[in-house]
């Protein structure tokens, strides 16, 4: 089969098509011929040399995906050669074929084509494990979320309102903020021109906010802090602004709030699995009620994953972008 392989840690142009072996499907797997695949960050990060695979997982970039079930291990119940579905990956959707647990398979959702359907997984999996599984953001609440133009942002918003939540976002241009208003975001800012920390307490008569979902890491901590209402839950998944800060303990206990991190590719087979099984009795009936959608900013082929790599890196997109076999 055809892959897109890391030939080694560098720019984009190290990523190459080539011809690979077909992945070898273990007894509780399923093998996908696939459709699309997502792009993610952590696949910018992989390709640099800073976040290799899982021990066991495929060494190809790739983190999610959609396609139809070609094969199935001895052990697989649930699925069928010839379904139609989505998958979280521990690696290996850079490619025409993939190998995946049978746990982290997810039917295509009504309504959303097979293609588009790639989009869902890793952010689905990513927001409702840490934003409702674990700071159990609840209706009447409110929320901020960082980066409201990305995959994740963007789909963030949507569950959020579904959950009748109040949703603030930030982002880089009134381009991207325009959209975010149009998903269904309460409060828009422009983090380049005005101060979060301001802005939230001014919409929020100066309680902030419950819940905040951060890609950032040390360079928002403390206003991150300062954002919070009593007992707020800061949830950080990213450190797109570097991973070493110093904060002012006081304001963690003037407060009580909690500060917690969580990655999703390095959590065994077992808890992805309770992960995706809560996403499809949760997030699944909000997409086939068309509450949310697939946001689908441009499709690559897997020979052009060096170009999608370097839109990804540019921030210039909104929603995700998708490879496609």
């Amino acid at each position: 089969m055809k892959a897109v392989v890391i030939r080694a840690p560098g720019d984009p142009e190290v990523l190459q098509l080539q011809e690979v072996e077909d992945p070898q499907i273990k007894d509780d797997e399923v093998l996908i011929k696939v459709e699309a695949a997502g792009l993610n960050r952590a696949d910018t990060l992989q390709r640099k040399g800073s976040y290799p695979p899982p021990q066991g997982c495929s060494p190809l970039p790739g983190l999610e995906c959609s396609g139809t079930i070609e094969a199935i291990g001895k052990n697989v119940s649930r699925w069928k050669i010839g379904d139609q579905v989505c998958a979280l990956l521990g690696g290996g959707g850079y490619a025409e074929k993939v190998a995946v647990p049978a746990g982290q398979v997810l039917p295509v959702p009504s309504g959303v084509s097979l293609k588009d359907a790639a989009a869902f997984p890793e952010v689905a999996c990513t927001v409702w494990s840490t934003v409702f599984m674990i700071s159990h953001l609840s209706a009447g609440e409110t929320f901020l979320v960082h980066g409201g133009s990305s995959g994740i942002g963007t789909f963030a918003i949507q569950i959020a309102k579904c959950q009748g939540v109040k949703v603030f976002v930030t982002a880089g241009s009134e381009e991207k903020l325009a959209f975010c208003k149009d998903l269904g975001a309460d409060v828009c800012i422009n983090y380049k021109t005005e101060d979060f920390v301001a802005r939230v307490k001014e919409e929020t008569g100066g309680k902030a906010v419950d819940v905040i979902l951060d890609c950032m890491g040390a360079s928002y901590l403390q206003r991150n802090l300062d954002s919070l209402n009593i007992n707020g839950r800061l949830f950080i998944i990213g450190t797109q602004g570097g991973a070493k800060a110093e904060l002012n303990i006081v304001s963690l206990l003037a407060k009580r709030l909690t500060v917690q991190a969580a990655g999703l590719r390095n959590r065994t087979t077992e808890n992805k699995s309770v992960i995706v099984s809560e996403v499809e009795k949760n997030v699944w009936p909000a997409i086939v009620a068309g509450k949310v959608k697939p946001v689908i900013y441009k499709y690559f082929p897997l020979s052009e994953a060096a170009k999608a790599h370097q839109l990804m890196e540019s921030s210039k997109h909104i929603g995700k972008i998708l490879l496609v076999p």
